[in-house]
């Protein structure tokens, strides 16, 4: 049943971020032909607003989750995802219609991935917690493979085609949802509703509060690096939406055989925090590798070297804040997709200021984000064993 139930969840995050893939090869070309004189800021304007309502709103899942169950919640979403994707592809180079619909994919995306964390935390015990977190990250990370690869491939027939594919994909899982998914949270577990619901913030405390900030340096740099990365190979070696499509491919395959492999079947309770670290390490390579490409092969190399990184921190991190936070799932979770909402804001909003300075500050700053999320590991082990040490007194 849990192996069952697991299957349905990560087809929905796998379809909500090949919708959120789909975008990043297509978007630079839809901006031009809608306002050539204003592309780079519209391309970080486009990415931060869905990503700005996402950070306001997904707490708000995640708390409804808490009290009603994670299942109507998941299914909102997911349909709400899908009306997002149609209202970009009838937009047809429509400015307001185009924001519009990344103002209603963010006001749901926090129903999908939020509420979907929380599901997969309530039904794997604390031992499988990094497992069950680890195919949450392979999910996302396929999504990421198959989203930008899709995108680039169906744009030969135009570039609204990948976002209608995206909104009947989303349709499709919602049926199979409707039909197959069941609640995970019992009544029993559910908070009361007349109980006031905790802030979000109400998990951003003790140790745990330096992996929310560390998944916050994380989320910066990739979403600076998604936003930019294709204006860097238009001018460092002409690359085209199609061949974009085929980097992020190659990148989302690699991490997602890191997540399926070393995430899922070698990390076990206890390691987590060894492997974000390298994790951290591969990732800043990868960025400071990307300073020195000419050419789409070495791009793509040195994009899969940031991804082997990228893939280990995430689903340690998730499961560490799901092993170690004091308040409901649904809150901790919702503060996690709104952290990673906050550095997407800020990713790509930075990212296409330091880009119009220097086309290679984006990756400078990706880097040395990378290497200073190393203190913020180090604190949240340092005050995790400190915490630990007198319950292990009491214990002997």
């Amino acid at each position: 049943m849990k192996d069952k139930r697991l299957g349905i969840v990560m087809l929905m995050l796998l379809t909500t971020f090949i919708g959120f893939g789909i975008i990043i090869p297509v978007l630079p070309e839809i901006i031009k032909k809608a306002s050539p004189e204003a592309v780079d800021f519209h391309i970080g304007m486009m990415l931060s607003i869905y990503s700005a309502v996402s950070f306001v709103i997904s707490p708000v899942w995640g708390g409804l989750s808490d009290r009603i169950g994670r299942r109507p919640i998941i299914l909102v979403g997911v349909l709400g995802f899908a009306a997002s994707f149609l209202l970009f592809g009838i937009a047809d180079g429509s400015l307001p219609l185009m924001y519009a619909s990344r103002v209603l994919g963010g006001l749901f995306s926090g129903a999908v991935t939020s509420v979907i964390v929380a599901y997969v935390a309530d039904i794997t015990p604390p031992e499988d917690r990094t497992k069950g977190m680890g195919l949450v990250g392979m999910s996302i990370g396929l999504g990421f493979t198959i989203g930008p690869g899709v995108g680039g491939l169906l744009s030969l027939i135009s570039n609204n085609t990948p976002f209608f594919a995206a909104a009947g994909l989303a349709l499709i899982t919602f049926l199979l949802a409707v039909t197959k998914l069941p609640e995970s949270l019992t009544p029993e577990n559910r908070s009361a509703t007349h109980e006031r619901r905790p802030s979000r913030w109400s998990a951003f405390t003790g140790s745990v509060k330096y992996l929310y900030l560390l998944a916050l340096f994380v989320s910066i740099s990739l979403a600076g690096l998604e936003a930019t990365l294709q204006r860097f190979g238009m001018l460092r070696f002409n690359v085209t939406p199609l061949q974009v499509g085929i980097m992020f491919l190659v990148c989302g395959l690699v991490g997602a055989l890191i997540q399926g492999g070393v995430v899922r079947r070698r990390i076990r309770k206890g390691q987590e925090p060894a492997y974000i670290a390298a994790g951290l390490v591969i990732s800043a390579i990868g960025f400071l590798l990307l300073l020195t490409s000419h050419s789409l092969v070495s791009a793509t190399i040195y994009l899969a070297v940031f991804g082997i990184g990228n893939a280990l921190i995430r689903p340690c991190v998730t499961s560490l804040i799901t092993q170690k936070t004091t308040v409901g799932q649904g809150i901790a979770s919702g503060l996690s997709s709104s952290m990673d909402s906050l550095g997407r804001i800020a990713g790509p909003l930075m990212g296409a200021f330091l880009f119009t300075v220097n086309l290679e500050l984006p990756y400078l700053a990706g880097g040395l984000l990378s290497l200073a999320a190393l203190l913020l590991l180090y604190r949240f082990r340092f005050i995790d064993r400190t915490a630990r040490q007198p319950e292990a007194s009491a214990a002997s």
